[in-house]
């Protein structure tokens, strides 16, 4: 069937260091140009990950400027654009004046944690303060990953934010609904919306009804004036209305980036599981329309909900907080590493760790463990080691922690995971690839097309209601979707026996960061103890007395 080539669709794909604007061609989506440019990260305190969100929208703009400028020399039109797309990083949080659209603080990062007393305030008040008690609600476990605690920081701690919220000027969003008030018109009439994927993320959104909770937003403070409305992942949100080169153009996608990435890897059936390899490590696992909520340390999330009237898909994920960035860590710190590509020769150059086992939980260890306590260790060194066993061991790091997720996956969906889907910059490590199957002992398949993550959100805005230039079916197979494939070639017992020792290094890696309890917490404490009868209270004081004579003597 002849399909006019002019049909474009164009993306914006923000993520966590750099935006880019992605410009495809309907129905093999094929790329016909791009631009990318870094966006800065500012680290003011340790731990503290910002972001200024109108560096983000210029840089998007910029980015969508320069990509359709290079149209014209391939004899295209941005009139050929027939919708946009977004895909963002998620859980990162935003607030902002809706009568001036300055932004009332910076961006808070996804990997931010100074939460960690907010984090502790929510629990004191929660029944044996339990950080799973809203997981049936949300999907989710109470952390400083997810944007409810940034936001409940902000409105805390910056008095700004307190002042706009009471004077009801103040909004909130993840990156997509910044980018979408902003091009849509911003103070002029911008719609302050989100998908149900990127609200999935916030801690403030019931996963049945795929509403604002509220409970949730009771117990997290925040007033239903300043958030966004849900709107469905494939659905015509507005033209593009702020004077800039996309200006008219319809969006009509929007995907948290690692939702887009399953759909950009066709794992659009249960079962289905893909991994990206960036900074950090993204594993989801299609589980269809029915949520599992898991027990084994995973989050419940919505994969995709692809139109108005259409079901909602559910997902199991597990997050790894430090994927490339413990590469980056040994480049830039411990200057061992000139450059991250280096890895796979360096790594490569030894025939393996030498028994040397790295934990790189540098800001604590999400999923399955979700341990905030926990630092970075290196262990096993002897004086045989070298940097090559270091780097090699940052590699089979990140192989450990996504077996980490796989072994809970699989407890929880009750079927096995017989392969694994993976993209991102870091999967063209040949190494790593063949470390990843090698220590799970199933087949990995990389995608020849890395960048999946605007491809899933490109395939979902040109099939919307109103667009309708491409069908998603559950059996997409896009005609250029090559694969290289990686088979284990370890044993079970070598790769279980090394498994094991990965366990013991990462139980040496908890309670390291030994922070000092909030004032909700030993006011909680107090309170309890006021409670008990005096009597009691003497008692129990008398008994210690006798107990410390007794040691002395």
């Amino acid at each position: 069937m002849h399909i006019d080539r002019s049909k474009l669709v164009g993306v914006i794909d923000e993520g966590t260091n750099s935006a880019q604007f992605i410009i495809y061609k309907i129905p093999e989506f094929e790329e016909v140009a791009s631009h990318q440019m870094d966006i800065k990260v500012i680290t003011p305190k340790d731990g503290w990950v910002e972001q200024d969100p109108l560096e983000i929208l210029e840089t998007v703009r910029q980015c969508a400027k320069i990509a359709c400028e290079k149209l014209t020399a391939l004899d295209y039109h941005i009139k050929d654009m027939v919708c946009i797309g977004i895909t963002n990083q998620r859980e990162t949080t935003v607030v902002w004046d809706k009568i001036t659209g300055k932004p009332l603080y910076h961006a808070i990062g996804w990997n931010d944690i100074r939460t960690d007393e907010t984090v502790d305030k929510i629990l004191a008040k929660l029944p044996d303060q339990n950080k799973n008690y809203f997981k049936s609600i949300s999907g989710l476990t109470i952390s400083p990953y997810f944007s409810a605690l940034k936001l409940r920081w902000l409105s805390d701690n910056i008095p700004s934010v307190k002042k706009a919220i009471r004077d009801r000027r103040c909004l909130f969003g993840t990156i997509d609904s910044w980018l979408i008030w902003n091009l849509t018109g911003g103070p002029k009439g911008g719609l302050h919306v989100t998908d149900v994927t990127n609200a999935s993320r916030t801690l403030l959104m019931n996963i049945e009804t795929l509403n604002w909770d509220p409970l949730l937003t009771k117990t997290f403070s925040v007033s239903p004036t300043i958030l966004p409305e849900i709107r469905s992942s494939a659905d015509i949100i507005g033209p593009v209305n702020d004077g800039c080169i996309l200006n008219g153009i319809p969006i009509s996608g929007v995907l948290g980036n690692q939702q887009s990435s399953l759909i950009g890897q066709c794992c659009l059936k249960p079962g289905q599981t893909k991994n990206t390899y960036r900074s950090g490590c993204f594993l989801l696992c299609n589980t269809g329309e029915q949520k599992v909520l898991s027990t084994h340390g995973l989050v419940t999330t919505v994969a995709y909900k692809l139109g108005k009237d259409k079901p909602a898909v559910y997902a199991l994920e597990g997050s790894v907080a430090v994927a490339g960035s413990a590469l980056k860590w040994l480049q830039n710190n411990l200057k061992i590493l000139k450059n991250i590509d280096d890895s796979e020769q360096l790594a490569g150059s030894v025939f393996s760790t030498g028994d040397v086992y790295f934990v790189p939980s540098f800001t604590g260890l999400y999923a399955p463990y979700w341990r905030k306590d926990a630092r970075g260790i290196i262990c096993g060194l002897t004086g045989f080691t070298n940097k090559n066993h270091l780097i090699r061991a940052a590699l089979e790091a990140i192989c450990f922690q996504t077996r980490d997720i796989l072994e809970a996956m699989n407890q929880d969906c009750g079927f096995v995971l017989n392969k694994l889907n993976v993209d991102g910059k870091l999967s063209g490590n040949n190494l790593l690839m063949q470390l990843q199957s090698d220590l799970c002992g199933i087949p990995v398949f990389r995608a020849q097309h890395r960048d999946t993550t605007a491809l899933g959100v490109a395939m979902v805005a040109a099939q919307a209601d109103g667009i309708n230039a491409f069908v998603l079916k559950p059996d997409t197979r896009l005609p250029n979707h090559l694969q290289d494939t990686y088979l284990p070639t370890t044993t079970d017992t070598e790769r279980n026996l090394r498994y094991t020792k990965w366990k013991m290094a990462v139980q040496r890696s908890l309670g390291w960061a030994v922070t000092k309890k909030s004032e909700a917490m030993t006011d909680e404490r107090f309170r309890l103890l006021a409670s008990i009868p005096c009597s009691l209270f003497i008692f129990s004081t008398f008994l210690m007395l006798v107990h410390s004579r007794r040691h002395i003597s």
